[in-house]
C-alpha cells in the first residue's frame, strides 16, 4: 500500500517519497510506469467520451493523471494542452511530495 500511495508522480518523485515512507522504490516505479501509460494511451478517448473540449482542461487533467508519458502526449495533440499538462504534472509532484508523508503516517503498517 506505501508502494502505491505516490504513484501518480513522475519517477525520480515517486520513488524518494515511497522509500520515504517505508514503501518500495523499484516497485513504485513499475507503478508510476504503468500509471503513465494507460493515461496516456486513455486520456483522449476518456475526455472524448465525457465531451470535455476545452485544452486547457484537458491538458491539465492528462498531466495530473499521467504525469511525463502523459504530458508528451498532450503536447502531440495540443500546444496549449501540453502547456497545462506539464503546469498540472508539476504541481502535482510539488504537493504529492509534501502531503503523502503526511497522510501515510495515518495509514496503518
Amino acid at each position: 500500500m506505501l508502494s502505491l500511495a505516490p504513484k501518480s508522480v513522475t519517477i525520480p518523485i515517486a520513488m524518494g517519497v515511497a522509500e520515504k515512507i517505508g514503501g518500495l522504490p523499484s516497485l513504485t516505479a513499475v507503478l508510476v510506469m504503468a500509471t503513465g501509460i494507460i493515461g496516456a494511451v486513455s486520456a483522449t478517448s476518456l475526455l472524448n467520451l465525457l465531451r470535455i473540449r476545452d485544452y486547457t482542461v484537458r491538458g491539465f487533467a492528462t498531466g495530473v493523471a499521467a504525469h511525463g508519458i502523459g504530458t508528451a502526449r498532450a503536447f502531440q495533440v495540443n500546444q496549449e494542452a501540453g502547456a497545462f499538462a506539464a503546469l498540472g504534472m508539476g504541481l502535482n509532484g510539488v504537493l504529492t511530495a509534501i502531503m503523502v508523508p503526511v497522510l501515510a503516517a495515518w495509514m496503518p503498517h
